[in-house]
């Protein structure tokens, strides 16, 4: 009996039928004080024809600041649209690495013959020395406690440290989901628990802003229909007149300011892809709890706006004396296109004395919007970027979903995880303020219609590509488990960062030059098929730039 070890980079995806771990690349662990420093180390059982369950031990300088996990397969059975470009692993249904979970206890099992992964991350902080240090990590039999093998590999940190994220960074919590998938009663305690814990993961990785439930969030809803009720601020009528009670959203707003968020945004005014209706508004009328707004009410109809007169200013009022109102974001409608255009702008308009002063925000495709200024800051689609960039639109912002799935990044569990972390080097070069992706938890099908396992279906039920409603599945006692996704995309963030303070010394053209030279290609949105070699040589050129300067 045999166990083969070998350390690889972050960037790889083992699949059995695409790649070898012995050819795959090596790990560059290195990064800056206050980075997060990733990598893996594939084991192979051999010499036997029975499982073998293993101890694992860690040995390093840095305590608890080093943890374990093991990769983890999902089945994944939309890999990717049938159009969709060459820029996949695959594009076959299959068991793909997704999910990080523990590796203690009898969680840890090689099986003979195959290769299994163990994923490393090391959390520095200001106090971690810079310098080399050396991580080891043994296997011992968990029966007889006999050492197997280990390896040892050496961690490098640089003395500089991670600037500040000036990135708005945002990817929407769904707390229905939380609610749902954890078997909890809307805005229980244990709900209240549950979500801090999503939120603490969210900011762990990069995320810095998060979307505050006023009002349950009219996204991804079939018309017609309705999903679980998660709204913080609690409306009555009496006498004609709206009344609102702001503690649990108060109470919501000073947990996220404990955790560290530092944007915030208002859920939509208006249903998705069009902006025809209310969201679901539920207020209490004669002693009865029950919904007053939702698909019954036209967007612009009277009563609404009535309401949403009396509404606006109270939120207002709350996030002043919060202290977030200028790190607010206020959204009207989720996608609208070219069509929608005129009654976008009516309702834009109408609602202009309302949110004066105030920064609103959608996610849309068309300039159109912005040259007729309809809105003063799009968030654009990244294949749809080009004449926002090519006009110098000033504090853009960026986002991805499902459908851009050619040439572009995204983070679906098919693609390789190059193409996921170039976002980093995509978003520095032109400069772009912020970043949107729709699915931190959406653990529903399409439109909502029913829930979903996401252990058994990563894909909203056939929906979409594998990955794109979520980054995190739902873990015990309503904590949440990452993904390597996740941890990749918390590299994208941390090179952008490390790009700024490269850009501080230097100046931004240098900066981007010595991207592109390790690139060896221009970086541009509409070219993210980066391998993990060229990712990891483009942030050994900015480390060693900064290392340089530092000199």
């Amino acid at each position: 009996m045999n166990i083969r070890m070998r350390a690889v980079s972050s960037l790889e995806k083992y699949l059995p039928w695409v790649n070898d771990p012995e050819k795959m690349a090596p790990p560059y662990p290195e990064g800056l004080r206050g980075e997060v420093i990733h990598w893996q180390i594939a084991c192979r059982l051999e010499g036997t024809n029975a499982s073998l369950p293993v101890r694992a031990e860690l040995s390093s300088p840095f305590g608890e600041k080093l943890s374990l996990r093991r990769v983890v397969t999902v089945p994944v059975r939309m890999a990717a649209y049938r159009d969709s470009d060459e820029g996949y692993l695959s594009d076959q249904p299959g068991l793909y690495p997704d999910l990080l979970d523990r590796a203690d206890g009898h969680r840890l099992r090689l099986e003979p013959e195959q290769w299994q992964f163990l994923w490393l991350s090391l959390s520095t902080d200001e106090l971690t020395h810079a310098g080399e240090h050396s991580v080891s990590l043994a296997l011992f039999d968990a029966e007889s406690g006999e050492q197997l093998a280990s390896l040892s590999q050496t961690v490098r940190v640089l003395n500089a440290a991670l600037p500040p994220q000036k990135l708005v960074y945002i990817r929407w919590m769904h707390y229905d989901c939380i609610a749902q998938a954890h078997g909890m009663e809307p805005l229980s305690e244990k709900h209240w628990a549950a979500m801090e814990s999503y939120i603490a993961c969210a900011v762990r990785s990069g995320v810095n802003a998060v979307m505050v439930p006023m009002h349950t969030p009219p996204l991804d809803t079939r018309e017609g229909s309705e999903r679980t009720t998660v709204q913080l601020v609690s409306i009555s009528r009496q006498g004609g007149e709206w009344r609102f009670d702001m503690q649990a959203a108060r109470r919501f707003i000073r947990m996220c300011k404990r955790l560290g968020v530092t944007w915030y945004e208002m859920p939509h005014l208006f249903t998705q892809w069009g902006a025809r209706h209310a969201p679901k508004i539920m207020a209490e009328q004669e002693g009865q709890l029950r919904r007053v707004f939702g698909w019954q009410t036209e967007a612009a109809g009277s009563e609404y706006q009535r309401f949403l007169a009396a509404y606006i200013p109270a939120l207002r009022r709350l996030l002043e004396s919060e202290g977030i109102e200028d790190r607010t974001i206020w959204h009207l409608s989720d996608e609208p296109s070219e069509a929608h255009l005129p009654h976008y702008a009516a309702l834009r308009a109408m609602l202009a004395p309302l949110l004066s002063g105030c920064l609103v925000s959608d996610a849309l495709s068309s300039y159109d919007y912005y040259e007729k200024g309809v809105i003063e800051r799009p968030i654009v689609a990244t294949d749809h970027i080009g004449p926002f960039l090519e006009k110098k639109v000033p504090g853009l912002f960026a986002y991805y979903c499902c459908g851009q799935h050619r040439k572009v990044s995204n983070g679906f569990i098919a693609m390789p995880s190059g193409r996921t972390r170039i976002l980093g080097a995509q978003l520095f070069k032109y400069g772009v303020s912020g970043f949107l992706q729709w699915g931190f938890n959406f653990y529903n099908a399409q439109y909502s219609d029913y829930p979903v396992n996401p252990y058994l279906s990563t894909d909203a039920d056939g929906w979409v590509p594998a990955g794109d409603p979520f980054i995190v599945y739902p873990g015990e006692d309503g904590t949440p488990k990452e993904s390597l996704r996740l941890c990749v995309m918390q590299e994208a963030m941390q090179d952008l960062r490390a790009m700024q303070l490269l850009e501080s010394r230097i100046g931004h053209d240098k900066a981007v030059a010595v991207i592109e030279k390790a690139a060896g290609r221009p970086i541009a949105f509409d070219d993210s098929c980066f391998d993990a070699a060229a990712v990891t040589a483009i942030r050994r050129a900015v480390n060693e730039a900064i290392e340089s300067e530092n000199k």
